[in-house]
């Protein structure tokens, strides 16, 4: 197995240091499109190119085939998130976070749920149960995610057969998925104060089983692509990101890490039961699409351990025979069970508040930022009290990542942009909200 430390000893330099040096004369990102003129070649990447993964235009000034000056063109799949945010109550925006960074629906659901508890007072009140199962969402997101990243980056780089293989794990999470919360795309699984509901019987050794499959599966990947003359020309020392840049440009997830960074919000900023868990964060050393692509193979493998503990510690057990509740012991706040509410008056009142005005938040502002597969998905709420948050603000790391563009890409060739952009693995979805 290739390990992150293996790449301790490479030296950087050579063809990435003399592409850095000259990235101090590529212009910023303020630079706007009409000043992209001169004799040299102005060509359009997207919106609709393959290696672009959705929407994402980039308007390259080309030097025969050197790229000299690069601007992303974002905004094509606007949809206003964050104002719908403030025309709706805190549940019924849930929905809408799957659509955010949509191959990790789950751990988006978790994110913005957590932010809300964080304003409510309850975020330390969640069941145990309920916490690991959390957890283990998010790790299966990450997983998914990352299987999907490795799969196009590689295809993008000509290694199609690696593709198929990943896409093959991703359809037993989606089973995986589709028995935890009813749907296999757009979960919508949390709820405000806890879950919609509890893991179906025989869910945990369905997990168990997809697990030492899934290891299988990540061998084989690096047998294709680690030792691979071709990936390994098309990736090593390509798309530089010095710790210092991905610092100031706001870089996070796997894009800091591979530039040598040690943040990760599930060490730093332990939220839910990460705390109680035992994992490493991998690191690279250059920040070049290679260490990326290996940052994200052992994240991977790390999420896996992270599911076993989950599994092995999960309160109540697989099929929880003692009962352990799922949701906060709170009527005003996760609905009422259905034979209460046709039985007894006081969850009926408590039901038809909740729904019609959503739950009693209190007035103030409050940040919360988790570890997603891309980097750090964070919600600011402004709230003055009542169901619907005054103002709501998505912090994308997709958005951030992808800012990096225009300093990064000056100096490659044309052929190096579809490399880079597989390995920042973006999610136009996330950038653009």
């Amino acid at each position: 197995m290739a390990s992150v430390q293996q790449i301790q000893i490479r030296e950087p330099g050579g063809r990435a240091q003399e592409v850095f040096e000259g990235i101090g004369k590529s212009p910023d990102q303020a630079d706007r499109l009409p000043e992209l003129q001169g004799e040299k070649m102005v060509l359009n990447m997207g919106p609709s190119h393959p290696s672009t993964h959705g929407v994402l235009r980039i308007l390259l000034e080309l030097d025969g085939e050197i790229i000299t000056k690069a601007v992303p063109d974002i905004g094509y799949l606007h949809r206003g998130d964050e104002k719908i945010a403030e025309n709706m109550t805190y549940t019924q925006f849930i929905p809408y976070t799957d659509r955010l960074d949509y191959l990790a629906p789950l751990a988006n659901n978790v994110a913005y749920a957590l932010a809300v508890e964080k304003l409510m007072g309850i975020d330390k009140q969640l069941p145990p149960r309920c916490q690991y199962i959390r957890v283990i969402s998010c790790e299966l997101a990450r997983i998914s995610a990352h299987l999907l990243g490795l799969g196009a980056f590689a295809m993008d780089v000509g290694a199609l057969t690696v593709f198929l293989h990943t896409f093959t794990e991703r359809e037993k999470i989606y089973n995986l998925i589709e028995s935890m919360t009813g749907a296999r795309f757009t979960t919508s699984h949390t709820r405000i104060g806890g879950l919609s509901r509890d893991l179906p019987s025989g869910w945990v050794g369905q997990c168990r089983k997809f697990l030492d499959e899934v290891v299988v599966n990540f061998d084989e990947s690096e047998k294709l692509l680690t030792r691979n003359p071709i990936f390994v020309d098309r990736t090593r020392e390509v798309g530089v990101i010095p710790r210092e840049v991905a610092i100031d440009y706001g870089l996070t997830g796997p894009n800091l890490r591979g530039s040598g960074v040690d943040h990760d919000l599930r060490k730093q900023q332990p939220y839910l039961v990460y705390d109680q868990l035992e994992f490493e964060v991998p690191i690279g050393t250059v920040g070049d699409c290679y260490d990326r692509y290996l940052v994200r193979m052992e994240e991977m493998r790390q999420s896996v351990r992270i599911l076993h503990q989950c599994l092995d510690k999960l309160p109540g057990g697989a099929d929880n025979r003692i009962g352990e509740p799922v949701n906060v012991p709170d009527g005003k706040t996760v609905l009422p069970p259905k034979g209460k509410v046709l039985t007894r008056m006081e969850e009926l009142i408590h039901q038809f508040m909740l729904v019609t005005q959503g739950v009693n938040a209190p007035a103030g502002e409050i940040y919360f930022g988790a570890e997603n597969p891309k980097g750090e998905l964070g919600f600011y709420i402004c709230s003055r009290g009542g169901g619907t948050p005054h103002r709501l603000k998505i912090r994308a790391p997709s958005f951030a990542n992808l800012s990096v563009m225009p300093r990064i890409l000056p100096g490659h060739m044309m052929s190096d942009v579809v490399a880079i952009l597989g390995s920042i693995d973006f999610v136009m979805g996330e950038c653009d909200r």
